[in-house]
């Protein structure tokens, strides 16, 4: 493995926060909002903490949501809502992180939960965090060819790496199967020769 440069972060060494967002609808666009954080945070294959939260979206949730994820809006009434949750939320991503230790954020189709919380960052007056951001999807789909798992849905992935969370569309199962996902794609990185954030970051980039 070579050796890391000065300005250069090893992924064994990189703190990745992987989040995932059970949501009253699709589009934060359009008025939906949260209703569970689950969040996992890992350095070095190994997990360093957990983060799972109700959050109550004050509007009433479609049937169709309920049907999907099994929450309702009575698990939801007395959940605290995201003005007074996400404050804390962010001080978990950012708790025992040294100044020269990088943060990565991860999630499953990311820019569908990274557009939620940053409406929700909007809606409490805090500046979202300048995070680098992995998207799961994007990775499986330059390390893992299309024929060998038919789409990249987590739990097509998950299957295929045979996880020992599945996911339930539920926040915090979902995040633990995305954290076994994405370490068996850092592991397919090593026989592209990438150890490092900035080498992965390159690789990404590049088109098929």
């Amino acid at each position: 493995m070579p050796t890391k440069k000065t300005s250069e972060h090893l992924l064994s060494d990189t703190i990745f926060c992987i989040v995932d967002l059970e949501t009253t609808g699709a589009s934060a666009s359009t008025g939906n909002a949260i209703t569970e954080i689950g969040a996992v945070k890992v350095k070095g294959g190994d997990v360093i903490g957990e983060f799972e939260t109700f959050v109550n979206p004050k509007i009433p949730l479609p049937e169709y949501i309920t049907d999907l994820t099994g929450i309702t809006d009575e698990m939801l009434e007395d959940a605290p809502t995201i003005t007074e949750i996400f404050n804390s939320f962010l001080e978990f991503i950012e708790e025992g992180v040294k100044r020269d230790e990088k943060i990565v954020m991860v999630a499953h189709n990311a820019p569908f939960d990274l557009s939620f919380l940053k409406v929700a960052a909007e809606s409490v007056k805090t500046p979202w965090p300048n995070y680098s951001v992995l998207d799961t999807v994007q990775l499986a789909r330059k390390t893992v060819d299309k024929y060998e798992v038919g789409n990249y849905k987590l739990g097509n992935l998950a299957n295929y790496f045979n996880t020992e969370v599945s996911p339930t569309h539920r926040a915090l199962d979902d995040a633990k199967t995305t954290v076994e996902i994405l370490h068996r794609l850092i592991e397919r990185l090593g026989t592209f020769e990438i150890y490092t954030w900035q080498a992965l970051e390159k690789f990404l980039r590049i088109k098929n």
